[in-house]
């Protein structure tokens, strides 16, 4: 068949053509509803399949967390348990209204128990927080390096809870310099504000 007899045949009666072109007509339009049936239906399932599929992965993923998390249950609640136990011990550590005094005199004989030699001893307005009150003190104390370390060392081994911050330390202006130096911080106490509002 050559090119001439393709343009000769009669498109309204398809029928007669040769055997030849008549399949390659039926292959093109296979092709063609192969392609139309793959765009208009097949590639939105595949596009469902896909999201599905990573739907599937993250709820493994969450399922496997949630899994190791139950297995363990028995040990979280028992780590909670001891969580419960020391934050009880540490406010225990946070004297209450009646103590706060005593605890102020703890810091000024520690200091004096050292050696060192108070300048200012400032107790600021309290700060309250959740469940805590701050009472920051504004010290200046003299001595040697030393003693500011024994200082600092006997203000965490007092039973309840003592921070310092803002350290500066400086040597001592004056005749008698020497090996004196001058520490001014702010020494941080902390009370427990109880359930009735706070007191």
């Amino acid at each position: 068949m050559n090119l001439q007899e393709l343009n000769e045949l009669d498109l309204s009666n398809i029928g007669s053509w040769p055997g030849p072109v008549k399949a390659i007509l039926i292959l093109i339009i296979c092709i063609l509803m192969g392609v139309g049936w793959y765009y208009f239906n097949t590639a939105d399932q595949l596009a469902r399949l896909e999201k599905e599929q990573r739907q599937e992965l993250k709820l493994r993923k969450t399922f496997e967390k949630k899994q190791a998390k139950a297995v363990n249950l028995e040990k979280y609640k028992a780590q909670l348990d001891d969580m419960k136990q020391s934050f009880g011990t540490m406010l225990r550590q946070l004297p209450n209204k009646t103590e706060v005094a005593e605890l102020l005199v703890d810091v000024s004989q520690t200091g004096l128990a050292t050696g060192l030699e108070f300048e200012l001893f400032d107790p600021m307005g309290e700060k309250r927080k959740e469940f805590y009150a701050e009472l920051p003190i504004k010290i200046r104390v003299k001595g040697e390096y030393h003693q500011f370390g024994s200082f600092i060392s006997g203000l965490a081994s007092l039973p309840r809870i003592v921070t310092i911050h803002n350290i500066r330390i400086k040597p001592k202006k004056g005749k008698r310099r020497g090996r004196l130096l001058v520490m001014d911080a702010i020494v941080k106490t902390y009370r427990y504000l109880d359930q009735e509002g706070g007191k």
